[in-house]
């Protein structure tokens, strides 16, 4: 996610949806982009105990001019299936909607925490994804900045809100304790979610969240060095060969007829129109592989095997070419499939987000990962977000209005019932909360999980270290409950006697 230039970095997040065959076009969403790598079926028909619903959503939270009024149908998902019901004050579990189709989330470890608390399930879409456009079709709403100026996380947040207060009202539990679940930045949001409206939920799952990542918080190579450690720890050989390869791409690209050999040693599916577009998509190969390295896959592991195991006398490249052809990501033995960025960048819910208040800056401004040089340049994402959108990033928005220069001391102040949970081989975790705040707002990490994987589904073949981590988060949810109920039977107490 980290390049120089924002065009070039949306164009590798899309660079599947235009080539279908070789790539499920639904896991290049945004900020979690490839975490649907783990999804093993398709939900564009629900299960039957999932009920779609639509609440008629406040087009714009914080305004009162005449157009604030305006609404949109906002698409949120039901599950009865564990509920206790509202007479025993039975939880509601929130699933915080990312930057993606509702419908591909329903699944997972929050259906764990919904059968262990008789929780009810509730799924909500963010505004501008999915189903929930608020001016009627995609292009309508991504139209211009009038359109999609209603497109922010503070509005989605209201979202969730007013979505919560609504089913509550209307199943009569009031009483129901509701807490958010999301990851990536569906975990951000969960988290910014308990901080802004405490009143609304007891607490919340933040898994794989990066909320420090904005301004220089976080070091802009942060992401990268995590997967160049990553590399580096499953193979020194394999790290080597990658870092060696960048300048013998170019050095063989240079060459007369130089793309077409290229072409031929990484088997393209057309022709190359520069060593640029090699080196993008397989750096994009490797973060990818990184950040989803979770059991049983272990995309880097099989990568490195595949490179350090080319026959005896394969070059550099012909190792990468290895690498590339056994890795999962983009279906093995498939060809190279590249296109220049302007081909296909456009206009989406999630650039309009990264040009506005997600300004998350990545980058390679050092020599100490196995990637090339390529540093941030705010000046350069600036011009190109004023030629798409017409609009300037607001980098410090997110700091100043959820915290983050001292988040230790804004978050032991100012909130409680977070879970930050985070895998260390997770690119992402360079961004997260990493050690503890308070008592209960508390950090729970493994050395060996990647991105999301504490709430993806649990299976029979989990290792110890992941069965362990979601155990922690069981209990910390069971004593916000015990908690909130022992409250709620005082409360109930003192209006009887």
């Amino acid at each position: 996610m980290a390049l120089p230039s924002f065009q070039l970095w949306l164009a590798l997040l899309l660079l599947a949806a235009v080539c279908a065959s070789a790539v499920n076009p639904r896991i290049f969403a945004g900020l979690g982009g490839l975490k649907r790598l783990a999804a093993s079926r398709s939900f564009s028909d629900l299960p039957p105990e999932y009920e779609i619903h639509y609440y008629r959503q406040t087009l714009d939270h914080f305004n009162y001019k005449p157009e604030s009024y305006a609404t949109f149908q906002h698409r949120y998902i039901l599950n009865y299936k564990y509920w206790g019901g509202a007479n025993t004050s039975s939880p509601i579990f929130v699933y915080t909607g990312e930057e993606g189709d509702i419908t591909y989330d329903v699944e997972g470890f929050i259906l764990d925490l919904a059968a262990r608390f008789k929780g009810l399930l509730l799924y909500i879409e963010h505004r501008y994804y999915g189903k929930s456009m608020p001016f009627g079709s995609e292009n309508q709403t991504f139209q211009n900045s009038s359109t999609l100026g209603y497109l922010s996380s503070e509005q989605a947040l209201a979202d969730y809100a007013q979505v919560i207060v609504h089913v509550k009202k209307n199943l009569s539990a009031e009483n129901c304790p509701a807490i958010a679940v999301g990851g990536s930045y569906g975990g951000m949001l969960a988290s910014w979610f308990r901080l802004k409206y405490p009143h609304i939920i007891i607490g919340a799952l933040a898994s794989s969240a990066p909320i420090l990542y904005f301004e220089d918080i976080t070091p802009q190579d942060g992401y990268h060095a995590v997967v160049s450690r990553n590399f580096r720890n499953t193979s020194e050989s394999c790290y080597n060969t990658i870092k060696k390869s960048w300048s013998e791409i170019d050095r063989v690209g240079a060459e007369t007829n130089g793309l077409l050999t290229l072409g031929n040693i990484f088997n393209s599916c057309m022709p190359l129109n520069s060593s640029q577009e090699l080196k993008d998509y397989l750096a994009l190969i490797y973060k990818v592989s990184a950040q989803f390295d979770n059991p049983p896959d272990y995309y880097v592991e099989n990568l490195c095997k595949a490179i350090d195991g080319a026959p005896q006398g394969t070059d550099t490249l012909g190792r990468v070419a290895a690498g590339l052809d056994a890795s999962t990501i983009f279906g093995e033995g498939s060809c190279l499939y590249v296109y220049e960025p302007p081909v296909i960048f456009r206009q989406s819910a999630w650039s309009w987000q990264k040009c506005t208040e997600m300004v998350i800056p990545m980058g390679v401004d050092n020599n100490n990962t196995m990637f090339e040089l390529s540093p941030f340049d705010l000046n350069n994402f600036t011009k190109t977000c004023q030629e798409v959108f017409g609009v300037t990033p607001r980098p410090s928005w997110v700091p100043v209005q959820f915290g983050g220069r001292d988040i230790k001391s804004a978050l032991e102040n100012f909130a409680s019932n977070i879970i930050f949970s985070n895998g260390f081989r997770d690119p992402w975790s360079a961004g997260g909360i990493l050690e503890n705040i308070s008592d209960s707002v508390v950090a729970i990490h493994t050395d060996r999980g990647a991105h999301f994987l504490d709430l993806l589904s649990p299976t029979r073949s989990d290792p110890a270290w992941l069965v362990d981590q979601r155990d922690k988060e069981i209990k910390i949810i069971a004593f916000w409950l015990e908690e909130y109920y022992a409250k709620l039977a005082s409360k109930t107490r003192g209006r009887t006697g």
